[in-house]
């Protein structure tokens, strides 16, 4: 066996364990797969392509200035979930586990498989965190997104509509982002509902003493950030339209972006 093949024997154990870690009754919608994915979106998401600094190479969330950003509220359920396999298997770093287990939640849910690799490194001292307040804030609109996504991380417009597609799963609790409620009815398996909900169902504002969000009109279970809502807007609509009557089409899209997300910021030395 070459030293290549044995590498990726020894992350498929890591793989393997992270699935069966994944279901617990206990939790949220039964599942950690969610906020796990949610894990390595913001792990990776603080890149900044002029800067050339953040991203997902170093796990700086591990450090305390970026834990406590705001919009990382809750994700320490994320990073505790993942110490007893990181204890088991002590030679992974941190930065290539959070990203590692973003892409297995997406398949286990449902979603495509993406094409990880490993080779990133944790960084050792807290004063090469990035800037905080990079992550996206979803009281925002279309300008943010742009800004955000198209602007510093160098994404498309269609790539941008895509990645946002993860909120087809999971939910938003009042104790951490502010908002409260799931997107979707499905909010452990991975598929195009959030489309299709954000385009067919009638959203009214939210009357509650929380901060700006959308319910559906019919019974106010399901909900939408106004960021959300911006995706009915141009340039993003039409990608909307389509990812909502096309799921493979997502599922491809999904999978080539998020697997951009996670390469952020990372050099690849030492890529298998």
């Amino acid at each position: 066996m070459s030293s290549t093949e044995a590498s990726v024997d020894k992350y498929d154990a890591v793989r393997k364990d992270i699935i069966k870690a994944f279901p617990d009754e206990d939790y949220d919608d039964g599942s950690f797969a969610p906020v796990v994915l949610r894990l390595a979106w913001h792990a990776s998401g603080t890149y900044d392509k002029h800067k050339k600094d953040g991203g997902s190479d170093g796990a700086t969330m591990r450090f305390k200035t970026e834990a406590s950003d705001g919009a990382n509220a809750g994700l320490e359920v994320a990073r505790e979930f993942l110490e007893p396999i990181k204890a088991k298997h002590p030679w992974i770093t941190y930065a290539d586990l959070w990203t590692l287990a973003g892409c297995v939640a997406v398949e286990h849910m449902g979603g495509p498989h993406i094409e990880w690799t490993g080779g990133r490194r944790d960084k050792q001292v807290e004063s090469e965190n990035p800037p905080i307040n990079r992550l996206p804030d979803g009281a925002l609109g279309k300008d943010h997104i742009l800004d955000l996504f198209v602007g510093r991380m160098g994404f498309t417009v269609q790539e941008t509509v895509a990645l946002i597609g993860a909120h087809t799963v999971g939910r938003c609790h009042s104790n951490r982002s502010g908002f409260e409620g799931p997107w979707t009815e499905t909010p452990t398996r991975f598929s195009n509902q959030f489309y299709k909900q954000l385009l067919n169902n009638e959203w009214v504002e939210k009357k509650w003493d929380g901060p700006r969000q959308f319910v559906d009109a019919e019974d106010g279970e399901l909900m939408m950030l106004p960021t959300d809502m911006a995706l009915l807007e141009e340039p993003f609509r039409q990608y909307v339209e389509l990812y909502a009557k096309d799921k493979q089409k997502f599922f491809d899209d999904f999978s080539a972006s998020f697997l951009k997300l996670v390469e952020l910021g990372f050099s690849k030395r030492g890529k298998l």
